[in-house]
């Protein structure tokens, strides 16, 4: 079966008409969430960095730059705007591909809607099409292809943003196949050990994820072609999942069930700036900590018990002079913040709070060890035991086994705005106000140039 072709005929036919309306609110949800990160995003000196650097090298252009008052081309403002909504860690994701789609498709969707002037309605659809095209290569090599060394953020996102791009732009099938040929050939490697080495050019992965799609879709629309087998790959076994995965891919995943069960309805939303591994063991810190006060200087030692990919992931130990990204990734970082500080959000991230030596040394306090038991409830559920031992003899315990977010314990409607709110601080309220109402009425819009100046 050819899984690419199927995939390509979805989503160049997907109309707003047809979408669930629990799949459209969904999609709004995303976007809303979307723009909380993008707000987020600027309190880093990194991301302000990657801005002033596009922003010297590049004269003007007619594409909005989300929440910093210029535009520029349409790559790059698709690049910044991916960037704004991955760098604070705090973006949407797929459990079951360990991507996070939101962050590459969104940006490639609003951009092209900028351009071609099309309304919310279309937006929606795009969305939408998008997530199942980043979603579904994901799950189909899931974890394989991250084990493999390569971030599905980025490479996966690619299809999700192509896919989004060629919706808006109303590419007909053939031409929607050609397009995620040629993202297959234009994708990011998106390698791992960036993000593992904690060096901040991973902020950009759904960025160059964006812009990558961009120009994958406008290339098919001028008759580039690409491999119509992208995915599976022919029998010279050089398709995307061959190559980027250690095991053969679940290839059905690809195809099966498209416009049954549309995988946006699996996304999860954070209520933390931290990879989404950590997520059990903040919520446990925080809900201790809300039911009685715990100052730093009484805690003897935090021991903080998770599965085995977790423990792997985000168990290193936070030092002196580590990155923000090293911060998103440990467990001992932000449980010892969110301690501390009584929340986990952009501020945490901060150079100023992550070189606070005090913080340093207690989080040297926190211990992260594989447990067996919490192991075997993974991948269903993502568990985490949080133990604070206490100076004076006593000994806190609270496990989570299914973070905030997750779609079987949800962020409300309320939670997002709360989160685009709260990271939007120092902003217009009144404007924020204006945009969180546009967005929960997107389909009423005929042109989203209103809501673009509104962010």
């Amino acid at each position: 079966m050819n899984h690419t072709r199927s995939l390509a005929a979805f989503c160049a036919n997907l109309s707003y008409d047809q979408l669930p309306k629990e799949v459209i609110d969904k999609a709004k949800l995303c976007i809303l969430d979307y723009i909380a990160n993008i707000y987020g995003s600027l309190e880093l000196d990194a991301v302000r960095q990657v801005i002033d650097h596009v922003r010297s090298v590049n004269a003007g252009g007619s594409s909005t730059v989300l929440g910093c008052g210029f535009k520029t081309d349409i790559h790059h403002a698709a690049f910044l705007n991916g960037t704004l909504a991955e760098a604070i860690e705090a973006q949407d994701g797929y459990r079951f591909g360990g991507n996070h789609p939101g962050a590459a498709v969104i940006p490639a969707a609003l951009a092209a809607a900028e351009a071609r002037q099309v309304g919310g309605k279309e937006v929606i659809a795009a969305v939408v099409a998008g997530y199942e095209a980043a979603n579904r290569p994901a799950a189909a090599m899931h974890p394989w292809h991250s084990l493999s060394g390569f971030l599905p953020t980025g490479t996966c996102g690619t299809f999700g943003a192509v896919a989004a791009c060629a919706r808006i732009h109303q590419l007909n099938e053939d031409k929607m196949t050609n397009a995620l040929g040629n993202a297959g050939y234009l994708a990011p490697i998106s390698m791992a050990e960036q993000l593992m080495g904690g060096f901040t050019i991973k902020i950009v992965q759904a960025g160059q994820a964006a812009s990558a799609g961009i120009m994958a879709a406008g290339l098919a629309g001028c008759g580039l072609t690409g491999a119509p087998w992208v995915f599976e790959g022919s029998a010279l076994k050089g398709g995307f999942t061959q190559i980027t995965s250690r095991v053969d891919p679940k290839s059905d995943k690809l195809s099966d069930g498209l416009g049954e069960h549309y995988s946006i309805m699996d996304i999860y939303f954070k209520p933390y700036t931290a990879c989404r591994h950590t997520h059990g063991a903040i919520q446990a810190t925080l809900e201790l900590a809300s039911e009685q006060k715990i100052p730093p200087n009484e805690v003897a030692n935090i021991y903080v018990y998770t599965y085995g990919i977790a423990a792997l992931a985000v168990g290193k130990p936070f030092a002196e002079k580590d990155s923000f990204v090293n911060a998103q990734f440990s467990i001992p970082y932000v449980v010892a913040a969110a301690l501390a500080d009584g929340q986990l959000g952009p501020g945490q991230l901060t150079e100023k709070r992550l070189s606070d030596p005090d913080l340093i040394a207690f989080a040297r306090k926190i211990s992260v060890s594989n447990d067996d038991l919490l192991n075997g409830l993974y991948p269903d559920k993502t568990p985490s035991r949080v133990e604070i031992a206490l100076k004076d003899g006593r000994k806190l315990i609270r496990q989570i086994d299914i973070p905030k977010g997750d779609p079987r314990d949800p962020m409300t409607e309320a939670d997002i705005i709360q989160k685009v709110k709260t990271y939007g601080a120092g902003r217009d309220a009144g404007t924020i106000s204006d945009a969180i109402e546009m967005i929960l009425n997107l389909e009423a819009l005929d042109h989203v140039a209103p809501l673009i100046r509104k962010i």
